[in-house]
């Protein structure tokens, strides 16, 4: 099939875009429109991780669930918000963390991680879609096996990638990863309902750590 993906992605992920159970998810998708269903991200968006962050420039990975259901939040990255909309809670308490971790101040207005991804952050929702108003509810049409086939050719094909896997639906993915050859950082999910539990993990100062140390320039989590 020809998908609109950006270069790198696209000759790395080229097998997955010929497998039956794409060409029906893409379907899917075609019929959910046709039926007048309104979807999140704009199609321009779906692919927006991919766009932002080519693969020899991933560095980190922040695996997300699916995109934000509410009208005007979902951008294609996840946890991520346009600029000019409010951060939804999950985001706030990362910002928190980030704050705490790294001695800095977030700008918490600002809900775009765009300058994370152009850092070499990619993030990565396991889902691509939703249907507006209906979290999660483009589950099991087909993304999980692509993005999991995403997550395994990281893996496969570069070496000391950081992996944040946040909360249980994100933990699950480990089995994906070579622990020999990447860094691992595990943690509750940032969510309001964990109580707190994401705070204190420290992935922020964790991951330029592990940069700085490979000679690598860490990220600028303030953007």
């Amino acid at each position: 099939m020809e998908v609109a993906i950006e270069k790198s992605w696209k000759e790395i992920l080229s097998p997955e875009f010929e497998k039956p159970y794409f060409e029906q998810l893409v379907k899917y998708l075609h019929s959910e429109k046709e039926a007048g269903k309104k979807i999140y991200p704009p199609g321009s968006k779906i692919f927006r991780a991919f766009e932002l962050t080519p693969f020899d420039k991933v560095k980190v990975v922040i695996l997300g669930q699916d995109p934000y259901h509410n009208p005007g939040q979902a951008e294609g990255l996840s946890f991520s918000v346009p600029a000019g909309v409010t951060p939804p809670p999950s985001l706030m308490n990362i910002y928190k963390e980030i704050e705490t971790d790294l001695c800095v101040k977030i700008d918490d207005k600002n809900g775009s991680l765009e300058g994370w991804a152009k850092q070499g952050v990619f993030l990565l929702n396991a889902i691509l879609t939703v249907r507006a108003s209906e979290p999660t509810s483009h589950s099991k049409i087909g993304w999980e096996k692509f993005t999991d086939a995403v997550i395994k050719a990281i893996s496969d094909n570069r070496e000391g990638v950081i992996f944040m896997l946040w909360g249980n639906f994100a933990r699950n993915k480990r089995d994906l990863i070579d622990k020999e050859k990447h860094f691992i950082l595990e943690a509750a999910h940032p969510s309001p309902l964990a109580r707190g539990a994401f705070f204190g993990c420290r992935h922020f100062s964790k991951a330029n750590k592990i940069l700085e140390e490979r000679g690598e320039s860490g990220i600028d989590w303030t953007i």
